[in-house]
């Protein structure tokens, strides 16, 4: 099946005439087998097994069985601890996290995550392989979703609390598509597996999410099952809003004891982009992150974030984070401490500066 799918890619891309002259034969660059044992010889071993810690780290210590001593063990979880992966291995300083966009073969970015024990020599093969591959690669820190899934994290719990509170998944994600996006929370749940990904990542960690569960229970997995968070019909991809949804959705409310209302798009906006901005933030003051852009280059380059906005810490520069530490404050206020603004944030704001130091708040305005 893998040598299946690398083969479907490489004609696609040759059919479209980006696949270089004089292309060795598929069988002569690909070697495939099902035993560890013959990873022996590799310099570097990428692992890209389900998103479960328990088989990740069970995975790195065959790995560390039967590698080279000198191999470059990577990871390509999205959002896993590093560090605890490598600590399955004896040779922690030997492992560090290569996390590819998917599709991999198509998208031109990769978080290269730098474990408490990597070598400094392994980040320098992580990023010359970056170059090599033709990506653009950042350096992240071990955090729980790294850059572009940290934010992307917590945005899409906004729009799951917005769905208890009275709104549906169709005008979440039309407010996110306007705001210039690619495609809408749910609408990219659908096309991904989000549901089902969502899931068995809460089973894992004893968590609930009554509407995402149900949806799952339901068989509602998204379009290749013709039904997810949307409907659709038979071979198409277009979302349709479905009220099978709007029941469950309506129903959860209920049990939960919240009173269902109307949003402004402006409201759905605020909710959404502010706590992006706002874990973006927390990056930059934890040391995830060497400076506040690149945090806008993994958001332009892997989830879509429109260019003319610049990225969600450019774009919290052009709304002025004074206005942005405001808005946190009152949504605060309002929803509790998950809209708390970071302390640089706070500091930033007081001080009249910016994230990425390009764009002063008082000329945005003008």
């Amino acid at each position: 099946r893998a040598r299946d799918t690398v083969a479907g890619n490489l004609e696609s891309l040759a059919k479209r005439g980006r696949l270089p002259e004089g292309l060795a034969p598929l069988d002569e660059m690909l070697r495939t087998s099902t035993r560890m044992a013959d990873v022996a010889g590799a310099n570097l071993i990428i692992e890209a097994v389900w998103e479960s810690m328990a088989l990740k780290k069970t995975v790195f210590g065959e790995l560390d069985r039967h590698a080279d001593a000198d191999a470059l063990l990577a990871t390509n979880t999205s959002t896993l601890d590093i560090d605890e992966i490598a600590r399955s291995t004896a040779r922690p300083e030997s492992v560090l996290g290569l996390h590819f966009f998917s599709p991999a073969h198509v998208m031109g970015l990769l978080e290269l995550v730098r474990g408490e024990r990597t070598r400094a020599d392994f980040v320098a093969a992580g990023l010359d392989l970056g170059r090599r591959m033709r990506k653009t690669t950042v350096v992240v820190g071990v955090c729980h979703g790294f850059v572009g899934n940290r934010l992307f994290i917590a945005r899409d719990r906004e729009a799951v609390r917005l769905l208890y509170e009275g709104a549906l998944p169709e005008q979440i994600d039309r407010v996110l598509t306007e705001f210039g996006l690619p495609m809408g929370t749910f609408d990219l749940a659908d096309m991904g597996g989000g549901i089902e990904l969502g899931y068995r990542a809460r089973q894992d960690r004893g968590e609930v999410e009554p509407v995402g569960d149900r949806l799952f229970l339901a068989g509602r997995l998204g379009q290749r099952t013709g039904k997810g968070f949307y409907r659709y019909e038979p071979g198409k991809r277009r979302p349709l809003p479905d009220p099978e949804v709007t029941q469950i959705i309506e129903a959860v409310s209920r049990e939960m004891g919240i009173e269902r209302r109307r949003f402004t798009d402006d409201e759905l906006r605020e909710r959404l982009i502010l706590p992006m901005i706002n874990e973006g933030a927390k990056l930059v003051e934890e040391g995830m992150v060497l400076r506040a852009s690149d945090i806008d280059v993994v958001w332009q380059k892997g989830f879509g974030w429109p260019d003319w906005k610049g990225g969600p810490m450019y774009h919290a520069d052009r709304l002025g984070l004074a206005a942005v530490h405001e808005r946190l404050l009152a949504l605060q206020e309002r929803h509790g401490e998950r809209f708390r603004p970071a302390e640089l944030l706070r500091v930033l704001a007081a001080q009249g500066r910016t994230f990425t130091g390009e764009l002063a708040a008082d000329t945005a305005a003008a």
